[in-house]
Order: structure tokens, then C-alpha cells, then sequence
């Protein structure tokens, strides 16, 4: 379970760098198409940055939960964190491309 922590770890850290970069109005990490229709691109970035704060959160707390032990229930609990938190952020990146682009396309 260590090589999982370890990759979880070293997958998190750069989902977070990017998480803060456009969380703090670097927007231009995001696909242009992805901006066509929005007009608070400060906002628009906050937001987005949220919610991926979400998805590399999770991958944090994967592998912190599976730094615990070895055993198979331990295992199935970080996948299963892993798995809800990058459900849960892809819903709110949809949700804030709908409320800021008027759609996910």
C-alpha cells in the first residue's frame, strides 16, 4: 500500500498546483473552448478551481487512508474515497461549466 500512497501523492500534488494556479485567475490552464460564452472569468475561475480542489483532495486522502495498513477493507475504503471524490468533483466542474458557460459544451 506505500506504492499507492506514493502515487497518489505525487498525482495529487501537481492537480493541486494547477487547482490553486486557477483558482487564483490563471484561466487560460482551461481549454478556451471551454470559456467561449463566460463573462466572470474571476469567478468562473474560482469556482473551477474549487471544485478540481476536490478531485486532488481525495487523491490526498486515498493515500493517506491506505498508509494504515495492508488489510483488503483498508484497500477497498481508499479506492472508495478515491472513486466518490473524483465522482463528486467531475459533477461540480459540470456544474460550474453550466452555470458559467451556459453548458458543458
Amino acid at each position: 500500500m506505500l506504492l499507492y500512497s506514493i502515487i497518489m501523492f505525487l498525482a495529487a500534488l501537481p492537480m493541486l498546483g494547477i487547482s490553486i494556479a486557477i483558482y487564483r485567475g490563471k484561466t487560460d490552464l482551461i481549454h478556451d473552448y471551454h470559456q467561449t460564452k463566460v463573462t466572470n472569468k474571476s469567478a468562473y475561475g474560482k469556482a473551477f478551481g474549487k471544485a478540481m480542489l476536490l478531485v486532488s483532495s481525495s487523491m490526498f486522502l486515498s493515500g493517506i487512508i491506505s498508509l494504515f495498513g495492508d488489510s483488503e477493507k483498508l484497500a477497498m475504503v481508499s479506492v472508495g474515497v478515491l472513486f466518490i471524490g473524483i465522482v463528486i468533483g467531475i459533477v461540480a466542474i459540470v456544474a460550474v461549466q453550466i452555470k458559467y458557460n451556459k453548458g458543458v459544451f
